[in-house]
């Protein structure tokens, strides 16, 4: 398990729920991969990670990422693919990440939520870059014979 900003103290104490995320790891054709900024207003306002976001009761991580990419960044999903799961504890919360690769959707990326995107690729570019995120870009960086992926 990840553990974030570790001199924090942990909200909620040692029995505190997991809360479930579907993440969505967007990759084009040549590679590159979508970052958002989190919200202005949010926990860790002007990270950057992979969007995506609760699942509410009764759904699965592909109706959450479904649901969550269409009302955050106004896309509709084609297949998802299950990849890797990382738990992360956060002070503010305890997160079972549920990340999904996604190679094809339709409609144009639209921010509904304030937030900045960019394309990516190893190194990425843009900081700060959110804990849970980071890693993502190992995998990625071990996937493709890459070093130096997370700075």
């Amino acid at each position: 398990m990840l553990v974030a900003d570790a001199a924090q103290p942990r909200e909620g104490g040692p029995g505190r729920k997991v809360v479930e995320v579907a993440v969505g790891v967007l990759i084009q054709p040549d590679g590159q991969f979508l970052l958002t900024s989190r919200p202005p207003g949010k926990v860790y306002e002007g990270y950057w990670e992979f969007p995506g976001g609760k699942l509410e009761q009764g759904e699965s991580v592909e109706q959450a990422l479904r649901r969550e990419l269409q009302e955050e960044i106004g896309i509709t999903i084609a297949s998802v693919h299950p990849w890797k799961v990382e738990m992360v504890d956060y002070p503010h919360a305890l997160v079972r990440l549920n990340f999904c690769k996604v190679f094809e959707w339709t409609g144009e990326l639209q921010m509904h939520e304030g937030q900045l995107f960019a394309w990516q690729s190893l190194p990425v570019t843009v900081q700060p870059v959110l804990p849970g995120t980071i890693p993502v870009l190992a995998w990625f960086a071990e996937e493709r014979g890459f070093s130096g992926a997370t700075r």
